[in-house]
């Protein structure tokens, strides 16, 4: 995700549509209960189901599919790694032979894989949704109103305030560059200059991170922060919407269920136990 796309999300996050106007901690709750639930199935039915939910919500909210599907896949490849290697590792039946005895796939390592890679694609894809329709300090506050410690909250919501600083300064200091015909890709220019110049970027970017801090510090000061200060806090009322919404995401996590325990075999691999 480049810095412009960084700078948008903050816009995504304050459009208006149903699902930006729930409260932040119903959206904060449903996306945990989403990523809990996925996570303890063994069955593919539910990684689906629960996707084809996100997905429905996602256009509720105006949501580009595009958009959400390039920062799903730009996420993937940090927990993709790993399952690469669930083929290759596990016990099972042999469905493939290498040129080397110890390379082979099992079939209990092919539906571990599968069964991660969904899990995968559903945790992501309601980290996306949330990010995209929640603004950071909606989730700061919601995670204070359900109990996290006011001084790790305060520090998240400093963080998140810096993040933006900070790509606003890198924005401008690459324009800048820009400005100046620099290209890091560039094979007119030696390649030990052009890393030297990278590093003058990054030494320049921790002296403004630097200096940032301490005016930002000393301006919350004259503001009154101490020790005691705590966070504002916006009050929200749990609506109608709120409870549809929520009580939606139940229904269908208790109908899902009631298949696997009373129909387990109604619709072969879907509700096939993948691993034990």
């Amino acid at each position: 995700m480049d810095i412009s796309q960084s700078l948008n999300l903050d816009v995504l996050s304050g459009m208006d549509s149903p699902i930006h106007n729930l409260e932040g901690r119903i959206k904060l709750l449903s996306v945990i209960i989403i990523i809990v639930y996925c996570v303890y199935s063994t069955q593919l039915l539910v990684p689906i189901v629960l996707e084809i939910f996100l997905l429905i919500l996602i256009y509720l909210a105006k949501l580009s599919y595009k958009d959400s599907f390039k920062r799903i896949a730009m996420l993937l490849p940090f927990a993709g790694f790993i399952i690469i290697f669930q083929p290759f590792i596990h016990g099972g039946n042999i469905i493939w032979q290498g040129p080397v005895s110890w390379i082979h796939i099992t079939d209990e390592g092919l539906n571990w894989a599968i069964l991660l890679t969904s899990r995968l694609i559903v945790s992501l894809t309601a980290i996306v949704l949330l990010s995209s329709t929640s603004p950071m300090n909606e989730i700061v506050q919601s995670l204070r109103k359900f109990g996290m410690p006011r001084d790790f909250a305060m520090i998240l919501s400093i963080m998140v305030r810096f993040l933006f600083i900070f790509i606003e300064e890198l924005q401008s200091i690459r324009v800048s560059q820009k400005s100046r015909n620099f290209d890091i890709y560039s094979k007119i220019t030696p390649y030990k200059w052009r890393v030297k110049q990278v590093g003058y970027t990054i030494a320049m970017m921790f002296l403004k991170a630097y200096e940032k801090g301490e005016r930002t510090y000393y301006t919350m000061l004259s503001r009154g922060l101490s020790d005691n200060s705590d966070m504002f806090n916006v009050k929200s009322i749990v609506g109608k919407s709120e409870i549809i919404y929520l009580g939606s995401l139940i229904l269908i996590i208790i109908s899902l269920q009631l298949i696997l325990i009373f129909i387990p075999d109604s619709l072969g691999f879907l509700t096939k136990v993948l691993y034990t």
